[in-house]
């Protein structure tokens, strides 16, 4: 994490856990509520040594096989650091394919953490999924490049 004009920046090292929340199935759609909850250290160039930090937050997601839309709120905070984060993604499919096959999307994110920056980060993203992979690459507003990578076992 870093401030606008880089006079800030911060680096966390947190343990993650995920639980769903509730989930919806309908006929050609699922939407879910997701918990997320991380628990770390954060350091940082405008203080000194480590601070335990918390994050929690929410997500929901509504996607069928070609339409996905998601929000996220999350809670960064340590003694004296409050950084609020928000985003939204919307995204599409290119094409519908079956379970065994690559299926690719466009998907493009608007977040903003409160406390480092004013701006809004725009990142337009490729992402594929195949069976139990799921990669996402892009590159922001702020010439910053992102790859997200998981795999569901």
């Amino acid at each position: 994490m870093r401030s606008d004009d880089e006079s800030k920046s911060r680096q966390l090292a947190d343990v993650t856990y995920t639980r769903l929340v509730k989930r919806w199935n309908f006929p050609q759609a699922q939407a879910n509520i997701w918990f997320l909850g991380g628990l770390g250290y954060v350091t940082g160039n405008d203080f000194v040594g480590s601070k335990l930090m918390a994050s929690p937050g929410v997500q929901a997601d509504y996607e069928t096989t070609r339409v996905y839309a998601s929000a996220t709120a999350r809670l960064y905070r340590a003694d004296g650091i409050n950084h609020d984060f928000t985003s939204a993604r919307l995204g599409f499919s290119f094409y519908e394919v079956d379970y065994d096959e690559t299926q690719p999307w466009l998907v493009v994110e608007a977040r903003r953490m409160m406390g480092l920056t004013n701006r809004t980060e725009v990142t337009p993203m490729l992402r594929l999924i195949h069976n139990r992979y799921f990669l996402e690459l892009g590159v922001s507003n702020s010439a910053q490049g992102r790859i997200n990578f998981m795999y569901i076992f």
